[in-house]
């Protein structure tokens, strides 16, 4: 129907045209299509107006979602920013739309560079406690910790982090121009500072087997604060696969703020403010189209902040 609709469009344009010796027989006959069609076409030019005006106003509410708070978005992240805002709009809706508009989703690239080498190790390796379980425990019972670089003119920042493997929560970040270890139990003390409260006896702290994590002073820290600690079988990059997810949704929405970086200090400030939105704004299919901190909230109160309740489909699991 599109393409007819564009030959009735030309057909309009010829005869509008002062110098045309064809009539509208003719040019239908030559463009292979009905008279009585185009007629029909002609006739519904105030609907077409009228649906083009809606379009275009549905995409305005798409764009502002796409660029909220500077992170472009794809389908179904727009459709949960609109939510957000009291907009209900079907994602194939949004799809069209965009791909009328000519508005592109973010497709994630394969990362073309292999894991930070770890280049010492020691023998103290923890059990893998965890086994992949990472969403039978519930909130704040597994914790995720991992280490990523990031590039910064003709070198590399670290950034270290835990997740709450359930919310998918950011509980701490912290990020480093060196790999000294200093930086990686300064994640560990800051999320005890912020979030001791909410663990649980048994909450475990799932890692690599990288020197950071096998080092006497992880080690010593993890016990003191009341943690078990579990580790990945050695180059099984799988036993932390949220992990590595994580990173690499952060650094697709992080890549054109990374290229103009030019001091520590705007690193860091683009960081903290993702990991900001990511915790508070950044809503996933998964969690019941909330953000990680709405959905540690509704799972430990059951109180939806949405008109409706999540369906089992939007959700892969339910407040108690």
């Amino acid at each position: 129907m599109g393409a007819q609709s564009e030959i009735f469009e030309i057909i309009h344009a010829s005869l509008r045209q002062k110098d045309t010796e064809l009539s509208v027989s003719a040019l239908c006959d030559i463009a292979g299509v009905s008279r009585s069609g185009y007629y029909r076409w002609v006739s519904a030019a105030s609907a077409r107006e009228t649906r083009e005006k809606q379009d275009r106003a549905n995409f305005e509410l798409i764009l502002a979602a796409y660029n909220f708070r500077g992170y472009k978005k794809g389908v179904l992240s727009i459709h949960m920013r609109l939510l957000h805002t009291g907009v209900v709009m079907n994602p194939k809706k949004i799809r069209r739309l965009m791909r009328k508009y000519n508005l592109y989703c973010p497709f994630r690239k394969v990362n073309p560079y292999r894991r930070m080498a770890k280049a010492l190790k020691t023998s103290n390796v923890a059990a893998n406690l965890l086994n992949r379980e990472f969403e039978a425990h519930g909130p704040r019972a597994v914790l995720l910790t991992d280490i990523t670089y990031m590039h910064f003119h003709d070198g590399f920042l670290y950034l270290s982090t835990i997740l709450d493997a359930y919310t998918k929560e950011a509980l701490a970040h912290v990020l480093s121009d060196s790999l000294e270890i200093d930086f990686v139990l300064e994640t560990v003390m800051m999320m005890k500072n912020e979030y001791g409260v909410s663990l649980q006896a048994e909450t475990m702290i799932h890692s690599d087997q990288g020197f950071h994590y096998t080092s006497i002073q992880f080690i010593q820290l993890v016990k003191d604060s009341g943690l078990r600690q579990s580790m990945s079988r050695k180059g099984n990059c799988w036993d932390n696969a949220p992990q590595e997810s994580f990173y690499g949704h952060m650094k697709d929405e992080l890549k054109e703020k990374m290229m103009v970086w030019e001091t520590f200090e705007d690193a860091k400030r683009d960081v903290d403010d993702w990991f900001d939105y990511y915790n508070k704004d950044r809503y996933q299919w998964k969690l019941a189209k909330l953000s990680p901190s709405q959905y540690y909230k509704y799972v430990t109160t059951g109180e939806y902040p949405l008109p409706s309740k999540p369906d089992e489909a939007a959700s892969r699991g339910s407040a108690p």
